[in-house]
């Protein structure tokens, strides 16, 4: 299942590095940052509690850029 959230990101290299660390993040499939957007494109996989994964998906994201939120 695919999901899109709103995000705020301040540059194009954070939306990178916050794309690959979702990527890493247990329960995700896929994900695309689009900093122009401000949206973050997850898909996750089968069964996943997605509440939980975003919740740790939040989590890799702000060891790259500490004030990012994701509407969750």
């Amino acid at each position: 299942m695919k999901k899109t959230y709103n995000i705020e990101v301040d540059c194009a290299n954070c939306a990178n590095l916050m794309e690959s660390a979702t990527k890493k993040t247990s329960g995700v499939v896929n994900a695309v940052v689009n900093f122009m957007t401000q949206k973050m494109i997850v898909e996750f996989e089968e069964g996943a509690d997605q509440a939980k994964v975003m919740k740790n998906v939040l989590k890799a994201c702000r060891k790259v850029e500490p004030d990012c939120e994701i509407e969750i």
